[in-house]
């Protein structure tokens, strides 16, 4: 890669073929990054946005932890750097099921794409960081972990995945206390009432109905660009002194009211 090429900022993306992830993955690349994508497929058809040389693509399951350092060995081979981890790999509760119906099997599986996987790729990712020494003067790095309202809003027919992004803010904190002396901020972003192919295979009677109430005081969808803008502000180190809270990107969704 040419020197000049080398000076760009590297970042991570996990699950970025589709939704929030690729919305991500466009500003990234649109903000001056270079962009790894992490997702399932072993040979994809790259969506156009991410047809540039600024962009790679890497299969793995996240869940596979034995694969967690192979890949970033390539990321780091193939880039000559890492300044960025986005997580955003995760299943959504599918099929919907009450919280006294749901089986084992469900919940491990969430619990093991979801929190095991993102939380040991967060540790080999950031000891990657820690073990290159300190970052180049006027760089920033990050960890920035996408969980969902869910984080904090009880849905009981998806239990298993709020108890798993819940369990990523908590994951969040933990890994911005222990990383913040060595300059490395960790963040996490709540998405509210996303469009995208996921809500979409569930259908949007209710969330159109919740916009319609008035219950999002912003009353519209939110878009991929509205959490691809948050993550570019956040891995372009634009909030330098702040690490570890959650931001939630809903329309003032979680603005407490009485009606």
């Amino acid at each position: 890669m040419p020197d000049k090429d080398m000076e760009r900022p590297v970042a991570i993306v996990t699950g970025g073929l589709q939704g929030l992830g690729l919305g991500i993955a466009q500003a990234l690349i649109g903000g001056g990054f270079h962009v790894a994508i992490i997702d399932l497929p072993d040979n994809p058809v790259l969506p156009d946005a991410l047809a540039s040389a600024a962009c790679r693509y890497y299969p793995m399951d996240i869940a596979q932890i034995d694969r967690h350092q192979p890949v970033l060995d390539a990321v780091a081979a193939d880039f000559g750097r890492l300044d960025c981890l986005v997580n955003n790999a995760g299943i959504a509760a599918r099929p919907l099921t009450d919280i006294l119906d749901l089986d084992a099997a469900a919940f491990d599986r969430s619990v093991e794409v979801n929190l095991r996987g993102t939380f040991f790729l967060t540790q080999a990712f950031a000891n990657r960081l820690l073990a290159s020494g300190p970052a180049d003067a006027g760089s920033y790095r990050s960890i920035i972990t996408i969980t969902s309202i869910a984080s904090e809003i009880v849905f009981t027919d998806r239990s298993q995945y709020c108890v798993t992004k819940s369990a990523l803010s908590m994951m969040t904190g933990l890994f911005a206390a222990r990383l913040a002396a060595d300059g490395i901020h960790v963040h996490e972003v709540r998405p509210g009432l996303m469009r995208t192919p996921m809500t979409a295979k569930v259908g949007s009677d209710t969330i159109e109905r919740l916009l319609a109430s008035g219950r999002v005081p912003i009353p519209r969808w939110g878009e991929v660009e509205d959490v691809g803008r948050t993550v570019l502000s956040l891995a372009s180190g634009a909030l330098p002194y702040m690490t570890g809270q959650p931001i939630w990107v809903a329309g003032g969704l979680n603005v407490p009211r009485l009606l």
